[in-house]
């Protein structure tokens, strides 16, 4: 078949340049997400002989096995995924047994505009429905039925509802300060931190809880990566007071997604090395180019090599979040092999600092594992019977929380905890088998340096006994202890690069996908540069791992941008309100004088019930006071422009 033209950017970024229609410009818009981005190219010349070699049997690793047989019509037996731990999966987790407690490390709040994870999900067999329905069929048919929400987002004061936790309780100069970071360009944020732009108010505000608990950012993470956060998530922003924008799977993440993936890939007849690390790769250099020839290994057999031809393919992960992990429970704290000097001897991150070491195109991967005390933060999972815990989270549920509906809808976090502690029950049973009367939470904490407000310990020092004290503690039922602890066991999951890929970072420090003269390989995962997508996310993970096969193969056919969602006035609308906490913002009341009567009225947050027109007449003047305090007669002149311009057409219409 022809080869495709120049025009096909494999990774498009809509912000690059202005899109418009032209005799030439037969593609969609870069972010364009429909029917008409979901064809499948032809086979490219020679792709039954070449083979695949994949590092890493995370959901990066599984994503990239999927495209190169669905998209690349490579045969799958071509296909060998070699991981590191002795199952698939990576970081989406979930094990263990009601008699030892079940163990989750994190958990994943979904978005319905993932595209590139519902793309793949949507081909890939449900797990419990009959043949021809999908994952993503039994997403929708979960969610549909049993929309999210939670009434106890934020809690104070041992036990007490935060009575406003759904306004972000932001001043007009702290509300300046997110729609300023919106507008700065993204290569003004190189290096800069989240205290870096915002002040200590902001920093105290129920908004920063809700983002920062939801989201796991720390106040000296990336700036840029909160701007990207904030544009990723624009259209969900009126829904992270009470979690309504959220939808979560009906299992945990290793039955609702690594089960039915890695059962396709198996089918299909993909190979699969278990208990095997690569170390490093031997290259071809020649100018300017460079060509995998080998791959180090490491196993329980010993050391290995894998010999790579020139045109046989490696996508390889660079850096884990959840290596390293260490483990307590009950009466056991974990302990980190290492706290200090970068990852541990044998660590996955090894390929990546070795791959950095011989050139820098590779990036830099200490910038994101060099500094374990601003990287770490540790989950429990709690496995309960019925005591005064299952009904102090009774009573803070949405719905009965064994009736398999949703429970708490997401975290309930402490504003006033010295870790920014929080906890959550999502539907249950959250594993096959659980027994019906068995309910499991997951805890989790941000500040790791902190001593507990009950425990006077920091949380890394503690137990799960001692954690499940201090959280009882701040649900106010610290005195029932003794009921308590006989029917609760506790896993602990202390992880020492879980939030590694929110560390500043400037431009270079990650890796392109394909890094630049790259022939054969790509690289794939948290720690790779894409051209506007976030971290820390199921999609951003299958997004690489798309465009690391679209461009390895010289696809033509691209991975779309993010959806605009960011761009649609609706969205920027209803926005500029949840940032005012749910009150009419400034101009709003010209716009409802413009557009109330017109086609376009519905685009418009609905003024207050309550205000009649006397009291719109009212706002209307102060808002034109405060543009001409503001702006001057210019602005005072240009809003009176729409007033009479917004008659008119009244009076048109009317005629």
């Amino acid at each position: 078949m022809t080869e495709p033209t120049p025009r096909f950017e494999h990774e498009p970024d809509a912000t690059r340049r202005y899109w418009h229609n032209a005799p030439l410009n037969t593609l969609p818009p870069p972010d364009m997400v429909g029917n008409y981005q979901r064809f499948k190219p032809l086979p490219t010349a020679g792709i039954a002989e070449r083979k695949a070699w994949i590092v890493g049997g995370g959901i990066a690793g599984m994503a990239a096995a999927f495209y190169l047989i669905r998209d690349g019509h490579m045969p799958a037996q071509n296909i060998t995924l070699i991981e590191g731990l002795g199952v698939e999966g990576g970081s989406l987790d979930g094990s263990g047994n009601p008699e030892d407690g079940y163990l989750v490390r994190g958990g994943r709040e979904m978005n319905w505009n993932y595209d590139n994870l519902w793309d793949m999900f949507q081909d890939v067999p449900a797990l419990e429905l009959p043949e021809g329905y999908s994952v993503l069929d039994e997403y929708r048919l979960v969610n549909d039925a049993d929309p999210n929400w939670s009434k106890a987002r934020l809690m104070h004061r041992q036990g007490e509802v935060l009575a406003d936790f759904t306004r972000f309780g932001l001043s007009r100069k702290q509300q300046w300060e997110v729609v300023s970071l919106l507008l700065k360009r993204k290569d003004e944020l190189d290096d800069l931190t989240i205290q870096d732009h915002f002040s200590e108010g902001f920093l105290a505000s129920n908004f920063w809880f809700l983002f920062r608990s939801m989201f796991a950012f720390e106040n000296w993470h990336s700036l840029l990566e909160m701007k990207l956060y904030m544009h990723r998530f624009l259209d969900a922003i009126d829904g992270f007071g009470d979690m309504s924008a959220l939808v979560f799977p009906k299992l945990n993440q290793y039955d609702t997604f690594v089960t039915p993936l890695i059962r396709l890939l198996r089918d299909k007849g993909v190979q699969i090395r278990l208990g095997t690390q690569v170390l490093d790769m031997d290259f071809n250099v020649a100018g300017e180019q460079r060509t995998v020839t080998a791959l180090h290994t490491h196993s329980a057999d010993g050391d290995g090599r894998i010999e790579v031809a020139p045109r046989d393919l490696v996508i390889a992960l660079t850096g884990s979040m959840t290596e390293d992990t260490a483990y307590g429970d009950m009466d056991t704290v974990p302990v980190l092999k290492k706290r200090h000097g970068g990852p541990a001897e044998g660590s996955s991150w090894g390929l990546w600092r070795n791959l950095a070491k011989q050139a820098p195109v590779f990036g830099k991967p200490d910038k994101f594992c060099g500094d374990i005390d601003r990287s770490m933060w540790e989950s429990a999972t709690l496995t309960c019977t019925p005591s005064p815990l299952l009904d102090r989270l009774r009573e803070l549920s949405v719905n009965e929380p064994t009736s398999g509906r949703t429970a708490t809808g997401g975290i309930i976090t402490f504003t006033d905890s010295n870790w920014v502690l929080s906890v959550t029950i999502n539907r249950q049973p959250h594993f096959p088998g659980q027994p019906k009367d068995t309910v499991v939470m997951w805890v989790y904490a941000l500040l790791m340096d902190q001593p507990g407000n009950f425990v006077k310990k920091t949380m890394p020092e503690c137990t799960g006994r001692e954690i499940v004290a201090e959280l009882c503690h701040h649900l106010g039922i610290a005195d029932q202890l003794d009921a308590i602890v006989p029917h609760t066991r506790v896993r602990l999951a202390l992880t020492p690069y879980i939030t590694a890929q929110f560390m500043p970072r400037a431009a270079g420090d990650r890796p392109h996908v394909v890094p630049e003269g790259c022939t054969n390989l790509a690289l794939v995962g948290q720690f790779v540069e894409t051209a506007n997508d976030v971290v820390f996310t199921m999609e951003s993970s299958v997004r690489t791992a798309r465009i690391a096969v679209y461009s390895l193969l010289n696809l033509p056919k691209q991975v779309p941008d993010l959806s605009p969602t960011q761009y649609d006035i609706r969205n920027l609308l209803k926005g500029a309100r949840a940032l005012n906490n749910g009150e009419p913002f400034i101009g709003e009341g010209l716009l409802h004088k413009l557009l109330g009567d017109t086609y376009f009225a519905h685009i418009l947050p609905p003024l207050p019930k309550n205000e009649g027109e006397s009291s719109r007449r009212a706002r209307l003047e102060s808002e034109l006071a405060s543009l001409r305090d503001k702006g001057g007669l210019a602005l005072q002149g240009f809003a009176q422009w729409i007033d009479r311009f917004a008659s008119q057409l009244r009076r048109n219409d009317k005629e």
